[in-house]
Parts: structure tokens; sequence; C-alpha cells
């Protein structure tokens, strides 16, 4: 079985919630991100022999399989066929995976993997608003209800359960939502996301055009004071705005392919995948998962925490990476180095392989070896991947 290499990496800057890149279609925004990755590559369109992409809310504008119209918007053209994938807030994780397979068993040789999601057109819980609801029902019938008492599909009383399970506090949890933002903004001072991020022409509220080149919702200016003041989106709980993810549009896509398509096409590897896992964990706290796929995915490559020389755990909720450290005795100092998505935003489908890009670039500027992510998501599953530094 051949090796997968990630070829090239890229990203939009995230855009808060009806900010910079709300107007902007996320079709348009996928294919602009795939145009500036194939153009880095340096590869021809027609060598792509797909597209697979990541959106969570396929419906209205993301709807009609968001990968295929992705290709035909972009340099990709109607040749490369585009498939999407919905693994909730892991999509385009999953996606980089299932490229990742199909390189490695040499069905293709060179797959595109990403994904998009425009959180300000088409909201978050989109396809289940209570209109949708009463017209075609809910996604979740009489079995699993009585399998899983309590089971739901908001997040937010996960996270408590989280915060209460591996007994984190409210302080511990807003510190961590600090320090996000404050490493966003070391690293947007210091340009550590200059070579990862697209610049993406956008028209303002005046009419004027701008680059966006970005991510809109770091606090520059946060301070410890202020969001200690926030009160809990639950009567009770420890979870508030700030220890949350950011509503975020976004897009971004890597460029997966294995190792006779290098040297076919005289490209230059950044990172070889070195181990994939995905898991099924409790549906009801649904969110423990990236410890069990963290787990898994270093088994598989035969690695400890130790080996890892960065983490990128995505902060869907502070209680998140922050009980994935607790239960794995992660060293703290190696986890989102440059901020999450507290600070940097999480639009869903697109959050794979934007953290994935991340991920890669910082071991190239750092000179580390190995990069784990891992990503929680809906119903409780959860994907996990090992990179070495090429």
């Amino acid at each position: 079985m051949s090796e997968a290499f990630i070829c090239g990496a890229v990203r939009s800057a995230g855009g808060r919630k009806n900010g910079r890149l709300s107007k902007v279609h996320p079709i348009d925004l996928g294919a602009i991100v795939v145009d500036a990755l194939v153009e880095r590559v340096g590869i021809a369109p027609e060598a792509v022999d797909d597209l697979i992409f990541g959106c969570v809310s396929q419906v209205g504008a993301q709807s009609s399989n968001v990968a295929r119209n992705v290709c035909l918007s972009s340099v990709l053209g109607e040749s490369v066929p585009g498939t999407s994938v919905d693994r909730q807030c892991g999509s385009g994780q999953q996606a980089m995976h299932f490229a990742a397979q199909a390189v490695m068993s040499g069905t293709q040789d060179v797959v595109v993997a990403g994904g998009v999601e425009s959180m300000s057109q088409v909201p978050i819980g989109a396809s289940i608003v209570d209109g949708y609801k009463a017209d075609h029902g809910v996604p979740y019938g009489e079995r699993l209800g009585e399998r899983y008492p309590g089971i739901q599909f908001s997040q937010f009383v996960g996270a408590e359960m989280l915060a209460k399970k591996y007994d984190l506090s409210s302080e511990e949890l807003v510190q961590f939502a600090f320090a996000s933002h404050m490493k966003a903004k070391q690293a947007v001072e210091e340009g550590r996301f200059d070579s990862e991020i697209v610049p993406i022409e956008v028209e303002l509220e005046d009419g004027s055009r701008v680059m966006h080149t970005q991510d809109e919702g770091i606090r520059m200016d946060s301070t410890l004071d202020a969001m200690r003041g926030l009160q809990p989106l639950q009567e009770g709980g420890k979870m508030t705005a700030a220890t949350a993810s950011q509503i975020c549009d976004g897009a971004s896509a890597v460029l997966i392919a294995n190792a006779d398509a290098v040297k076919k096409y005289g490209l230059t590897p950044l990172a070889k995948i070195t181990a994939l896992s995905v898991v099924g964990t409790d549906p009801v706290i649904m969110l423990e998962g990236p410890i069990k796929a963290t787990e898994k995915v270093l088994e598989r490559a035969g690695l400890t925490m130790a080996d890892i020389d960065l983490f990128e755990v995505n902060e869907a909720f502070g209680s998140v990476p922050l009980s994935w450290a607790k239960a794995l005795g992660a060293d703290l100092d190696k986890l989102n180095v440059n901020g999450g998505a507290q600070a940097l935003g999480h639009p869903l489908g697109g959050t794979g392989a934007k953290l994935m890009t991340t991920l890669v670039h910082e071991l190239h500027r750092t000179g580390k070896r190995y990069g784990l992510l891992a990503i929680c998501e809906g119903g409780g599953t959860a994907n996990g991947t090992i990179v070495e530094r090429v």
C-alpha cells in the first residue's frame, strides 16, 4: 500500500457572523481556495482525480453536492467529479481521511480534500429548524430515544457534561479561552498565518473593496475580566459565549497524493500522513470522542503522547480540549499553539482541513516532526490524524 502525502494546504481567513465573508457564496468561497491550492502546488487540474469536501448544513446555498459545484466553479472543472461529506464538525477531517485512503489504495493518485461552511448564509441547524420539523420530522426516531434517554442535538449540554465529568472550573475554562485569543493575536502579529491564508477580495458596507487576509474573530484587546463577566449559556452552567467556538464563514483545502503521483508530477510533499482513526462514543455526552480517537491513532502509529510535537484539538468548546488534555496527560504548551476556534472560529465542515493546514505550516515553521489533529463531532464520533513533517 502506497503512502499518502500532503503536498499543499491553504485556507481562507475566518469571517465573523455577518462579517466580511458573509456575502461570498459558499461555492465561490470553496472554489477560490481550491484555485489557490492548485496554483500553489503547481499541478495541472486534469491530474486531480477527485474533490472531497466536508459541509455540515447541506441545505440552501450548500445543497446539491457542494463538492461538485465547487469543481464546476473552480479550475478543476467538469472532469473532476466531487463528492460531499457530513461527519458533522469533523467533515473536513473525514474528507482528508477518504482522500488519503483513496491514494494509499492506488485507486486514485491525487485528491483534493477540504471543506466549506458559510454559517452566515446557512445557519447552524438550518436543516432542522422549527418549520422544517413541523413538515418533515426530526432526525431521530423512537428507537434512538429509547436506547439513549436524554439524547439531544445541542452540543451545549455535552460541553457542560464534560466540564462536570473532568472537574473543570469556570476560571480554568475562561483562562483557556483568553489564552486562545492571545495566542492567535501573537500568531497574527508574527505573521505565522501568512503562508497558509488565501487573500479574498470582499466588498465592505460602504461599497469599497478590500482583501480579506486576517481572521476576524480574534479579540485583540480582550481581557480576562471582560470574559469573566459573561453569563453562562445555561442556568447554573460553566460554559459562556467566551468559552465556546465562534460562528464562522470559511473554507480550506489540502492536496493529497501518493508516492507515484509525487514522482510523476514533481510535487513537493509538506507532510506524510502517518496514521488515521475514527471512533464512535457516547452520543449523549457527545464530545468525548477525541480522547478515544487519539488513543487509537497513537496505537496505530506506534507512538505515544510524548512523541507528538504539536496538537490541534478543536475548541468547539473549551471543555473539549481541556478534558482531552486531562484524560491523556497532554502538555498544554503543545496544544493549539496559535489559538483555537474560541478565537479563530469554527466553520464546521471546513474546520478539519483548516486545522490541518495550520498544523502542517506550524510544523514547518518550527522544524518539529509529528503533529496530531483530533475533532469532536455531533453524534459522538471523532477523527484522529497524525502527520509527519517532510
